[in-house]
């Protein structure tokens, strides 16, 4: 009977000092606020190993894309949609790093999704006209910089003083 009530109370005491999802969550964003985006990122994987779900994939992408690392952002994202397929913002910066990538089509593609989510970003119509520009499509990209400069980008307004009619 001893050795019973000291195991369970050892148990009780291990898992006491575990750390939830939310905890390494909220860890994170603590790291991320203080310049340890290495440190942030390792805690939002903990909490992803212990409760995977959007928000913390999506701030995972953010991280990542912030450190250069795109594909591993791309990836963040299309998981944070996966979970929550209605998420303009994820669309919306994997858009943004598909960009840097030089992939227009997939900028396009996720441009337009975010926009039938979401039409009230500015970023998403700039980011799909610069990609419309890239493929040859002036006339399109023009439309989507007239609505990006309509919800007050600035570079939008003078992409369209200067290249569009």
């Amino acid at each position: 009977m001893k050795n019973i009530l000291f195991s369970l109370a050892l148990l009780v005491s291990f898992s006491s000092f575990g750390q939830t999802a939310d905890d390494y969550f909220v860890s994170a964003l603590d790291k991320s606020e203080n310049g340890d985006y290495y440190g942030a990122i390792a805690d939002y994987t903990k909490a992803i190993e212990l409760d995977p779900d959007a928000a913390t994939y999506y701030n995972r992408g953010i991280l990542k894309q912030d450190l250069g690392d795109l594909n591993g952002a791309i990836s963040d994202y299309t998981k944070a949609i996966e979970l929550n397929p209605n998420d303009a913002m994820a669309y919306i910066n994997r858009g943004h790093a598909k960009l840097n990538l030089k992939d227009y089509y997939g900028v396009i593609s996720d441009s337009t999704r975010a926009i039938e989510l979401d039409p009230n970003y500015s970023e998403p119509y700039r980011n799909r006209g610069i990609s419309k520009e890239e493929l040859g499509d002036l006339n399109g990209a023009c439309a989507d910089w007239k609505k990006a400069a309509n919800l007050g980008d600035t570079d939008a307004v003078e992409w369209v003083s200067a290249q569009c009619n």
